[in-house]
């Protein structure tokens, strides 16, 4: 990355809080040896894990089990042409202890469309990347929309 690109890299403390500030994430994972990208939404644990609830029938649950995956998600303002973006890679795992998944069930996310069987995933935030765009394109001062 060159210095004066306008893109400011993240630390992971700092795009954890980001993460927490986004209602909804994209979970990419690989379906027919292709990546496959779902929009969801998601929370996060105290240790930083992304937490999703889903259908236990849904064809990202059985896909991402045990998978390494990336999730993202993101937040721009079109009108500073600023905004950022975090990417979460790490293990998911379906969660299956039935003390974590009743923990889950007080603190985790809602499912968007509830199903009567839901299951948790975790991801694991092996490698915690991201990067904020600061000023965008400007023009004398003037910021230029697309």
């Amino acid at each position: 990355m060159y210095p004066n690109d306008g893109f400011r890299e993240l630390g992971r403390h700092e795009c954890l809080r980001l993460l927490a500030t986004a209602p909804v994430g994209r979970i990419v994972y690989t379906r027919q040896a292709l990546p496959a990208v779902v929009p969801v939404n998601f929370g996060l644990d105290a240790d930083g894990a992304v937490l999703l609830r889903t259908s236990a029938a849904s064809e990202p649950a059985r896909a991402v089990d045990g998978a390494v995956v990336a999730f993202e998600a993101d937040a721009a303002d079109v009108e500073t042409n600023s905004g950022w973006s975090v990417v979460v890679t790490g293990r998911a795992e379906i969660v299956t202890d039935p003390a974590e998944a009743a923990r889950l069930q007080r603190i985790g996310p809602l499912s968007w469309a509830p199903s009567p069987e839901e299951v948790f995933v975790r991801i694991e935030p092996e490698l915690v990347t991201g990067r904020e765009l600061v000023g965008g394109r400007t023009m004398y001062g003037l910021h230029l929309s697309a």
